[in-house]
């Protein structure tokens, strides 16, 4: 697992960093005392604690800039600033921990990320078998943007590509599971996708829109909401 702390407070990422390795001595875990650095070196990881007032700037603009890259990582904010809490949500924050830290809570929250870190990165490689009469090939799941309905076909549009085969969308929808909902009769999104919905479409982070049907909205509202709130990504 790959670890990342930026915060300017030196006994802080000592703190952060031995309790990681206490829970998880096996991570690979690098501190940064400057946002600038941080960004500059774009590295990936999968959690990132990051302290929201420092220096020479700001962690919500991190973490934003993060999100303007597509960065699914866990974003943890470790701060004394107890008004920044609202702006987490904006940014999927999965948690929110105050200074000073409490070792207890800090292991608790800790754990739940690398739970949930673990189904990121087996999300990111879980790939799908399709075979047709004429050939067979296969799909990352992360990679699906959604999924539309060709009368006895669906044509599952990719980053990269688009394929058809013959199916229903009830067994698409049964297939890919969690993290995709059925917003119209002709289509099932890949949530991780979605850059904005109105109250009758779905904007995608490529630029095309889908139906959002009014039958489908409060549901999908409900369930976009609740994917957020379990860490899904979004760069809304």
């Amino acid at each position: 697992m790959n670890i990342g702390i930026c915060d300017d407070e030196k006994e802080i990422c000592l703190q952060i960093k031995k309790l990681i390795l206490a829970t998880a001595p096996d991570s690979q875990v690098v501190c940064y005392s400057s946002g600038k650095q941080f960004l500059a070196e774009r590295q990936h990881f999968d959690i990132l604690f990051l302290d929201i007032q420092m220096g020479d700037t700001n962690g919500m603009e991190i973490a934003r800039t993060l999100r303007e890259r597509r960065e699914d990582t866990i974003l943890i904010f470790v701060t004394a600033l107890k008004e920044y809490v609202f702006e987490a949500f904006d940014v999927s924050a999965f948690h929110y921990l105050l200074k000073p830290l409490a070792n207890d809570k800090f292991s608790n929250v800790f754990q739940e990320a690398l739970k949930e870190a673990g189904k990121r990165i087996r999300g990111r490689e879980e790939s799908l078998f399709f075979q047709t009469k004429s050939r067979s090939f296969t799909l990352i799941k992360s990679e699906i943007l959604y999924v539309e309905n060709c009368r006895r076909k669906v044509d599952i549009h990719t980053l990269n590509q688009t394929e058809s085969i013959y199916a229903t969308m009830a067994h698409m929808e049964e297939l890919l599971g969690d993290g995709f909902f059925r917003c119209h009769r002709g289509y099932l999104v890949n949530m991780a996708h979605i850059a904005r919905y109105s109250a009758d479409s779905i904007l995608l982070h490529n630029g095309e829109t889908i139906y959002l049907s009014k039958e489908k909205y409060n549901d999908f509202a409900a369930a976009y909401m609740n994917y957020l709130k379990q860490g899904g990504v979004s760069c809304v």
